[in-house]
């Protein structure tokens, strides 16, 4: 069948490399796509992801069977509704579905409503108010923009005065425009995170491989949040039992809730967890792949990705045994100089071939293509991506592959996998 897949960032490069290899992939396609994706995949850039009638109307000239939405902007924009009106299967969350993520203020409150395992909070749409919240509760305490912020809408305060600069800055200053038109305060929750990506039909629930993100843009977890400067597969600290414990406690019960609520959730449920002493709980559920656990997730999957898109589409994940292959997979994120503040682009990039020969591959999150060059186009530029038979192994075969690239102002963490390291050498 011929393939779709929107977006162009690191993500969606992933997504296209592992559709690539199935057996049941005739064509890709990908709007807008980026150089990278452009080996595999026909490039369509004109036309824009957040015009559901031109993407349906492409998707029924290129005779599309499935279609594969990366963000959520065009999930919470209601294209898989749009694709669905059409006849055309599309993997991913309704509109309704996907304001699991598209307002943070709600999905708190379904977790509260149905007993979910969280942070305790308080949702505001007042300064004043979230002020004094802030100054009743202390320190540390996460501020989040409800809307949707490109992950950055998040800071964690580690006193009261960052946390009432924090209000300040979304709230007042607008620093995330309508998304922090309101804002959840909550808890700081005390562990180490752990990302589960899921796949579900809407009855079927089915764990991918555990990961972990490195949001901060510094080594030792140091500076501003990021969108993820890396990220490695599986993680230690999400044991079986852990898994097991999150399954039972938080996934099942949110996709019954969704379906309870008359938002029956079919795709990639993201749950961004905290694993406490109390067990896991949820930081934040996003209604997609993330970004880039997708790119260390992916790897490991041995099974083909075409057949389980297409049964979580049809309701049929639970006649699929899904198969993982053994060992880990690591990607660091290789950023423009400054980044996530101001960088600059289009710094030609050197050394992907080599980054390749070292058994690295590499994704295209910001790049462009310039007088036959590929050029440097956003602020994550590439996510470079090793498998190995243990973390260690991935994480040395990773930081080679990162060795060979060259582009002006590069910056990249040195200390991926660290705490998965210490853990393991312990």
């Amino acid at each position: 069948m011929n393939i779709l897949v929107i977006g162009g960032g690191g993500r969606e490069h992933a997504l296209a490399w592992k559709l690539h290899q199935s057996s049941k992939a005739e064509k890709l396609y990908a709007i807008p796509g980026n150089p990278g994706m452009a080996a595999i995949a026909e490039c369509v850039s004109e036309i824009s992801i957040g015009d559901n009638a031109a993407l349906v109307n492409f998707a029924l000239e290129k005779k599309i069977g499935l279609v594969v939405v990366g963000p959520e902007v065009p999930l919470t924009n209601g294209v898989v509704d749009a694709m669905s009106r059409a006849g055309i299967k599309a993997f991913g969350p309704t509109k309704l579905a996907a304001e699991i993520e598209g307002s943070k203020a709600f999905c708190k409150d379904l977790m509260k409503k149905y007993g979910i395992p969280t942070a305790k909070y308080q949702v505001f749409t007042e300064a004043g108010a979230a002020r004094e919240y802030i100054k009743k509760e202390g320190a540390p305490i996460v501020i989040k923009a409800d809307g949707l912020a490109a992950g950055k809408g998040v800071i964690v305060a580690e006193t009261e005065a960052q946390a009432l600069a924090a209000v300040d800055e979304i709230m007042c200053d607008k620093a995330f425009g309508s998304a922090g038109s309101r804002v959840v305060i909550e808890e700081c929750l005390v562990g180490e995170e752990a990302s589960l990506l899921t796949f579900t039909d809407g009855e079927t629930i089915v764990p991918m491989v555990s990961s972990q993100d490195h949001k901060r843009a510094y080594d030792g977890d140091k500076g501003p949040n990021t969108g993820g400067m890396g990220t490695y597969a599986p993680a230690p600290v999400a044991t079986p039992e852990i898994v097991a414990q999150a399954q039972r406690e938080i996934l099942d019960p949110v996709i019954a809730a969704m379906r309870q609520e008359g938002r029956t959730y079919k795709g990639c449920l993201y749950a961004g967890l905290m694993i406490t002493a109390e067990g896991p709980k949820v930081i934040e559920f996003n209604a997609r792949f993330g970004d880039p656990e997708t790119q260390v997730v992916l790897p490991l999957l041995e099974s083909d990705l075409v057949d389980i898109m297409i049964a979580c589409v049809d309701g049929t994940l639970k006649d699929l045994d899904i198969q993982w292959s053994q060992g880990a997979a690591v990607c660091v994120v290789m950023a423009a100089g400054g980044y996530p503040k101001s960088y600059a682009k289009g710094d030609a990039i050197t050394g992907l071939e080599a980054a390749a020969d070292r058994g690295a591959v590499v994704f295209h999150a910001g790049t462009a293509q310039k007088e036959g060059r590929i050029v440097t186009n956003g602020g994550r530029v590439l996510g470079v991506v090793a498998k190995g038979g243990n973390i260690r192994s991935a994480v040395d075969k990773a930081y080679a592959g990162v060795r060979e690239i060259h582009f002006s102002g590069a910056e990249y963490r040195k200390d991926i996998a660290h705490r998965a390291l210490e853990r393991l050498e312990k």
